[in-house]
């Protein structure tokens, strides 16, 4: 197996280990040189195929970190992540990440359809070409995110919500079987945002399994049923409603709920 360690590039085709998970981390510890916190401290976690999972969390809490670790984008310090029973890197065409926003560079001269098309590379040798069937494949996503029509535009000249579109049907052109999404609802309207959940639970209704990170702890309810909270740490994992309780979310973010005071004296005019 550890030819095919960090395989971008080449035939990837390891197949998933029998009845091993979509994602299985232990122990797992992470430094940048610069920070004396840890950005990860020993987090533990199992991400099953069919899951969709929230990972919520204060800024700086690790959680694009994480995602980083498991793309193999960051070496692990200490612990353990597996990805369908190999370790992370191993097989990059089972993972897919749309990673933030703001961290994609939107004025580089491409086209809609060239940045979807760009999720097959992973599936193709070295200095091999896009067959057919990968256009295809490619063009089916752009349906399914309902942008064929904006196919031929640069990608700086679209909205917040259709570069987020475009991000996922290129996801969805990868074919992963694990999808990362980084802040995914930043910035884009309703309407991409239900388009996105909408396709989100296809996916996971085919096996796939989803790791959306998010500030919106509004929408944990309505589309999730299991949430992580991670502050470098992980406070709670488990069904969102026991997950989102007033003491987790106040850990997390560093604040205590104001204790309720006794008014009656101002109220009764004393």
């Amino acid at each position: 197996m550890e030819n095919n360690v960090f395989c971008y590039g080449k035939d990837c085709n390891l197949p998933a280990v029998p009845y091993k998970a979509a994602l299985a981390i232990k122990n797992l510890s992470f430094s940048y040189p610069d920070q004396r916190k840890k950005a990860i401290d020993n987090v533990s976690f199992t991400i099953y195929s069919g899951e969709k999972v929230a990972l919520v969390g204060p800024n700086g809490g690790g959680k694009s970190t994480l995602m980083r670790l498991v793309l193999g984008l960051e070496r692990k310090q200490q612990g353990s992540i597996q990805v369908f029973g190999h370790k992370e890197g191993a097989c990059r065409h089972r993972v897919a990440m749309i990673p933030q926003k703001a961290s994609v560079d939107w004025t580089f001269p491409i086209r809609v359809k060239d940045a979807v098309i760009m999720g097959r590379y992973v599936h193709l040798g070295w200095f091999k070409r896009p067959t057919l069937k990968d256009y295809e494949i490619a063009e089916q996503a752009m349906g399914v995110m309902e942008i064929l029509d904006l196919a031929d535009k640069q990608i700086g000249e679209l909205s917040g919500g259709q570069q987020q579109r475009v991000m996922l049907a290129r996801t969805i052109a990868h074919d992963a079987d694990l999808l990362l999404l980084d802040e995914p609802l930043n910035h884009v309207d309703i309407a991409t945002q239900e388009l996105m959940f909408h396709t989100i639970e296809e996916l996971c209704k085919n096996g796939k399994s989803v790791l959306v990170s998010t500030h919106d702890l509004g929408i944990l309810t309505t589309h999730f049923d299991r949430a992580i909270f991670l502050d470098r740490t992980i406070i709670a994992d488990g069904p969102v409603e026991e997950v989102l309780t007033a003491e987790n979310i106040a850990q997390a973010y560093g604040f205590e709920f104001h204790k309720q005071k006794d008014l009656s004296p101002w109220l009764n005019g004393s």
